[in-house]
């Protein structure tokens, strides 16, 4: 009977909690209008001076703002749509970004404008690594060849012609040998019309030059998508052979990278709030289906869905068998003094982990220790979660060993078993149990963390709902759609945990 009520206090609690946020999202969709931010004091490049600046990490406009205008307040983000929407919020005064994406976030947007006044001009070009100098100058040939024949002009006007757009669209010329091994192209995918998504693959004007490029030299082309913090990191290592992404040479950049031609110039604008109200509701049919329906973008959330789950499932593995051993192998040395060079390495080990943020260890991983690996980029997200949850689970199972009395190992040892056979048999099971809910907490803490995946260019759900938002500009759907499913997934590992610990609480009755 306490059982069964027990289980529907809990029923009740789930069901309170989801008609609570269903009634939030109501209230909130009931809302037609969004508050104004007010428009921004920002009227020309000079009153940048002491505003609050949004600009997008590693861009000429972070670096070009952080030089001309020291004693500004600059905010930095991972994307523009992302500073764009602070902007939005009133959190930043104008945000600084290139011509062609801020053109295409004011067209979503009528509540935000741009300047009359340019910021500053820039060339873009290909970033290769200084080593790789016989690419650098099979990359420039091609660009010269595609200059004269007037291709580069093509796929530009393509995308952002007033009169040309939308007629024509490079493709491999039939014929084309592709038998001279595959190139690897490094970008950020969230950067219209240079690189974006659209029907699920990576197109955009950067995108088809690098085609062009690719079929010149005779090579297959494969885009990786990452952070645009990540790109030059990417070329360096090796993980691609060149990136592109609307990048421009600078004097910082040189030192560490060469950069090809330029292929084009673009212009960084600046944005700002004019005043007007967005009328746009934060949920409607429209915008479900503009986010979720059109160009099947619910297959991102899908994909990400799974590969989160794929990520989260083999860490979880790794995580628990590993932890597993490492507590035995501590718990040994702490009870009967033996193994005390495994367990100083452990010890070094799990004060590593614990004492360095995730994010960082999955890109030492993949960067550096597997930088000169072709290795699939899921497998060693799954090596750096797993390693980083092992640290943890060390220390709970540890703890759950040390809690069982000493008596139990003398039973089990005069009833005839072996050391091994008494862990295995009387102390585990008792350590578990004790354990659980630490346990269960460690395993939701890892499904969370698997949220950065993206950084290295996985398509996780946090980066689906990026992608989505990169083509929308609509932060409140993707980012509740992904919360949600999160949320479900920890509430089903939650019940899960928890009827595993009545089923043992009650065996042990």
């Amino acid at each position: 009977m306490n059982y069964i009520n027990s289980k529907s206090k809990r029923i009740t609690a789930l069901f309170l909690l989801f008609l609570t946020a269903g009634c939030m999202l109501l209230t909130i969709s009931a809302c037609n209008t969004r508050d104004s931010a007010g428009k921004s004091p920002i009227e020309s490049v000079n009153d940048l001076a002491d505003a609050k600046v949004g600009v997008q990490l590693g861009t000429v406009g972070d670096t070009y703002v952080s030089d001309q205008y020291p004693n500004a307040d600059i905010e930095q983000f991972n994307k523009g749509a992302d500073a764009i929407q602070a902007l939005k919020q009133g959190k930043v005064d104008c945000v600084v970004i290139d011509k062609f994406p801020a053109q295409a976030f004011v067209s979503a947007n009528k509540d935000l404008s741009i300047l009359d006044q340019e910021f500053t001009n820039e060339e873009y070009a290909i970033c290769v690594a200084k080593e790789n100098t016989d690419l650098l100058n099979d990359i420039n040939a091609a660009l010269n060849q595609l200059n004269s024949n007037g291709t580069i002009e093509k796929i530009i006007d393509n995308y952002i012609g007033d009169d040309t757009k939308g007629s024509y669209q490079y493709k491999t010329p039939d014929g084309t040998d592709k038998s001279k091994g595959t190139l690897v192209m490094a970008t950020n995918a969230a950067f219209e019309p240079y690189e974006y998504m659209d029907g699920g693959k990576i197109t955009g004007i950067d995108a088809d030059i690098a085609l062009a490029i690719s079929d010149i030299l005779g090579m297959e082309l494969e885009i990786e998508d990452m952070e645009f913090d990540s790109i030059i990191s990417a070329v360096q290592s090796g993980k691609a052979d060149f990136g592109m992404a609307g990048l421009t040479v600078t004097e910082d950049r040189l030192l560490s990278i060469n950069f090809s031609d330029s292929y084009t110039t673009s212009t960084q604008v600046i944005v700002v709030r004019n005043g007007n109200t967005d009328d746009s509701s934060f949920i409607s049919i429209e915008k479900i289906k503009n986010n979720f329906i059109k160009d099947n973008r619910w297959q991102y959330i899908a994909k990400g869905l799974g590969t989160t789950l794929v990520i989260s499932f083999f860490s979880v593995i790794i995580g628990v068998v590993l932890g597993v051993i490492f507590a035995i192998i501590r718990a040994t040395c702490d009870k009967t003094g033996k193994l005390k060079l495994l367990n100083l390495l452990i010890r070094i080990f799990v004060t590593i982990i614990r004492g360095t943020p995730v994010m960082i260890q999955l890109l030492i991983i993949y960067y550096v220790i597997f930088a000169s690996s072709n290795i699939d980029k899921v497998p060693v997200a799954i090596i750096a979660f797993g390693l980083n949850s092992s640290a943890y689970m060390t220390e709970i199972v540890r703890s759950g060993i040390m809690s069982i009395d000493n008596g139990q190992f003398e039973a089990g040892r005069s009833l005839g078993f072996s050391y091994i056979q008494t862990m295995r048999y009387f102390i585990l099971p008792q350590a578990f149990k004790n354990v659980l809910p630490a346990v269960g907490n460690e395993l939701i803490v890892l499904i969370k963390e698997t949220s950065i995946s993206g950084y290295i260019g996985i398509m996780d759900m946090t980066r689906a709902g990026d992608y989505i938002r990169s083509r929308t500009y609509d932060a409140f759907l993707p980012l509740i759609a992904v919360a949600l499913i999160y949320l479900a997934i920890v509430m089903i590992l939650s019940t899960l945990v928890g009827k595993l610990e009545r089923r043992l609480n009650k065996d042990g009755k």
